[in-house]
C-alpha cells in the first residue's frame, strides 16, 4: 500500500494512494489522525484503514494535482548515515568505516516532493544525494537482526542535499546538512510488505536535468536497514514516525572532475525502483 502527505487549506493531510488517486484518510476514516506520525503513534492499522477508504465512496483527488508536504512533516528524529556505500566511501578517499557515520537532520530542513530546493546565498557548493528513507512504525529499543525490520512501516525517497563547504567546516557534518529546504522527502511511502526485506536489491538513481549522475543498487549498502536499526537502538529508542536516511552511493557532484554543483533552474530527480520518483526544482535564495 502507498501513502502520501498533501496540503489542503495549508494543512498537512495523510492520504492513501490508489493508482493515480488519493483519498484523504481522515475524511474517509475519522478514527485515523490526519498526520502520519500521529497515526502511527496511535497504533492505527493503516493498511486496514487504507483498504476501507479505497473500497468506500470517499471523494478522490488526483495525485498529480496536489501540493505535497514532506511525507512525515514533523518527525521526532531524522537519523542519517554517511559513507554507507563502499563506492561512495572510496570516491571520498576513505575506506569502509568501522561504525556508521551518523548525523541528524532537523524538520526545518525538509522539503516536499515538487517543492523548490533552496540553494543558499552563502554557497554555490550545493550537491545531491539519492537515498532510501525508512519510516519507523512502532517503538523499538535493543532490536536484534531478527526483529529489527518488524519496526519498519515503510520506505520512501530522500534527497540529502548538502552544502559541501559548510559540511566541511567542522568534523560534525550537521551544519552542511540542515540548510532550509534541502531534505527532499517523498512523494509516496510504500509499506514494507510490498518491498524486499530492508528495501534491498532496488535500483537507485539521481538524474540532474535528465542526466544520470548516480546509478547503484541498495544491496551495496555497507549497513543494511536491519543492522542500522540494531545499532541505533543500542543507544536510543526509535519511535513511530522517526526517519532513518540510509546514505548515498557514488557519483555525487563534489567527487566529479570537474565538480558539479546544482544551480538555479536545475531539476533533480531521485528514483528508487518500486518506490517512485522524487523531483525538485532548484532555486537561489533571495539576496
Amino acid at each position: 500500500m502507498k501513502f502520501t502527505t498533501f496540503l489542503s487549506k495549508g494543512q498537512a493531510r495523510l492520504g492513501v494512494v490508489d493508482g493515480a488517486d488519493v483519498i484523504d484518510l481522515n475524511a474517509a476514516q475519522p478514527q485515523v489522525p490526519a498526520d502520519l506520525r500521529a497515526a502511527l503513534a496511535a497504533g492505527i492499522d493503516l493498511a486496514a484503514a487504507g483498504q476501507a477508504a479505497i473500497a468506500g465512496s470517499a471523494p478522490r483527488l488526483k495525485l498529480a494535482d496536489l501540493s505535497l508536504a514532506p511525507l512525515v512533516p514533523e518527525p521526532g528524529k531524522i537519523i542519517c548515515l554517511g559513507l554507507n556505500y563502499f563506492d561512495h566511501a572510496k570516491e571520498g578517499g576513505r575506506e569502509k568505516p568501522e561504525y556508521p557515520w551518523f548525523f541528524l537532520r532537523s524538520a526545518s530542513s525538509l522539503l516536499a516532493a515538487g517543492g523548490k530546493a533552496l540553494r543558499p546565498r552563502v554557497s554555490v557548493r550545493f550537491d545531491y544525494e539519492a537515498e532510501v528513507a525508512v519510516v519507523i512504525g512502532k517503538t523499538v529499543k535493543h532490536a536484534t537482526l531478527d526483529n529489527a525490520l518488524d519496526a519498519v512501516f515503510g520506505y520512501t525517497c530522500f534527497n540529502d542535499m548538502s552544502v559541501r563547504d559548510y559540511q566541511k567546516k567542522t568534523p560534525q557534518w550537521s551544519i552542511g546538512k540542515n540548510f532550509d529546504r534541502t531534505g527532499g522527502f517523498g512523494p509516496v511511502l510504500v509499506t514494507a510488505d510490498e518491498l524486499p526485506p530492508g528495501a534491498s536489491e532496488l535500483r537507485i538513481q539521481t538524474r540532474l536535468n535528465g542526466q544520470v549522475m548516480q546509478d547503484a543498487n541498495t544491496r551495496d549498502m555497507i549497513w543494511g536497514v536491519a543492522e542500522t536499526i540494531k545499532l541505533i537502538t543500542e543507544c536510543m529508542t526509535l519511535e513511530p514516525g522517526d526517519v532513518i536516511v540510509m546514505g548515498t552511493p557514488a557519483g555525487v557532484g563534489q567527487a566529479r572532475t570537474p565538480q558539479v554543483w546544482m544551480k538555479h533552474g536545475d531539476t533533480v530527480e531521485i528514483e528508487i525502483e518500486r518506490i517512485g520518483v522524487l523531483s525538485n526544482l532548484v532555486e537561489d535564495e533571495a539576496a
